[in-house]
């Protein structure tokens, strides 16, 4: 894939007007950077996954405010960083407090785009095999999975369903849904 900066820019430009793709494509691009950023920050391979997928999330939320006179990776890795400082203060003020705080969410309606390719392999598939494929994901991975296309559920109900922020769910199903299609692209 070109990923030059000419390229990257575009992609943002397309991202900005809501082109789901090109967010699909944000994320392929730049998930390892900030995930392998995370796992050495945070020493815990889930913590780093959590944070990434927050990081992608929010980035995605806020990509009309992304200045390209800076590196996009750099603008990812900043808000990753940040999440994981303001999730250390939150642990330490809860341990502190002993309590729960509330949080505000602000979960925005976002319209199901067309089937991209992956949700197309993942149909065509044959149900069994594709079970199989399913299980060898990481269980929250399958839950995303299973809620939107074997229960039919909405972002929104996904979001409701999980206790989660829409970005958050959003960014899950992409990142399923392309490790998917990767244990059934090696498969074959």
């Amino acid at each position: 894939m070109n990923t030059s900066k000419e390229n990257i820019n575009t992609i943002i430009e397309k991202a900005k007007l809501g082109n789901q793709i090109a967010f699909s494509s944000l994320l392929d691009n730049f998930w390892n950077d900030v995930f392998g950023f995370q796992l050495i920050r945070t020493k815990n391979e889930n913590d780093a996954e959590d944070i990434t997928i927050q990081t992608f999330s929010k980035a995605f939320d806020k990509i009309n405010t992304y200045d390209n006179s800076y590196e996009f990776k750099t603008w990812l890795i900043t808000i990753s960083k940040n999440i994981h400082i303001d999730l250390i203060r939150k642990k330490k003020k809860d341990i502190l407090n002993n309590t729960d705080n509330n949080t505000n969410e602000a979960i925005k309606k976002v319209l199901d785009d067309a089937p991209t390719a992956e949700d197309q392999l993942i149909t065509e598939q044959n149900l069994a095999t594709l079970l199989q494929y399913i299980k060898k994901l990481k269980p929250h991975y399958q839950e995303v999975i299973n809620l939107r296309y074997f229960n039919e559920l909405s972002y929104t109900a996904i979001a409701k369903e999980l206790n989660e922020p829409m970005n958050n769910v959003k960014v899950k199903l992409l990142r399923a849904k392309k490790l998917l299609a990767e244990v059934i692209k090696n498969k074959k």
